[in-house]
């Protein structure tokens, strides 16, 4: 494992052991066993540490994607966005740690939208993708044309988002592969 490597794994373990604003560099850098000015060599901020954290280390969304994506009118399409609900909802609950404390730190999210900005990304990006898939499928005749994919992607995306921290607090009745059919069959009808 190369150093980068090494750093975002320490970062990540950081996280989870301290959280946001306990996951100094000092400390990751002791944990990945470099200096602060290597950690530094590897990533320009602490921001673009743990973005790469959430890019790097957490079940990635694009992927998911990609492969609904490609499963545009080919197979059962409730059973394709029920696949991909249950990777979003392992996504965001992994990235609760991270987004709870970036959201707690000023500085830190100033920094994390201003780079998101410079790379014209960020957690709409998924919901955009996630509607232009919606209305692929509307083309081919396999989700109703009444439905609004913009409304439908985000109210999917966003209940995805709600359940991974809901479970932060309460065990919930359901599991969630049976939570993901049943907002998959909501939306899609």
């Amino acid at each position: 494992m190369g150093t980068r490597d090494r750093i975002i794994d320490a970062a990540e373990q950081a996280i989870h052991e301290f959280g946001i604003a306990g996951a100094t560099t000092r400390r990751v850098a002791g944990q990945a066993g470099c200096s602060e000015a290597l950690l530094y060599k590897h990533f320009a901020s602490k921001e673009e540490l743990f973005l790469a954290v959430l890019l790097e280390r957490m079940p990635a969304l694009g992927p998911a994607l990609s492969r609904l994506r490609l499963s545009v009118g080919e197979g059962d399409v409730s059973a394709n966005l029920t696949a991909f609900t249950a990777m979003a909802l392992e996504f965001y609950t992994r990235a609760a740690a991270i987004a709870g404390g970036v959201l707690a730190d000023p500085p830190l999210l100033t920094g994390f939208r201003k780079m998101l900005a410079e790379a014209g990304s960020g957690p709409h990006a998924p919901i955009e993708a996630l509607a232009e898939i919606l209305r692929a499928e509307q083309r081919a005749g396999r989700i109703d044309p009444a439905v609004d994919a913009g409304a439908a992607a985000a109210m999917l995306m966003g209940a995805c988002f709600h359940r991974a921290n809901l479970a932060n607090f309460v065990d919930l009745p359901d599991d969630d592969e049976t939570w993901a059919a049943a907002i998959v069959g909501t939306l899609v009808r």
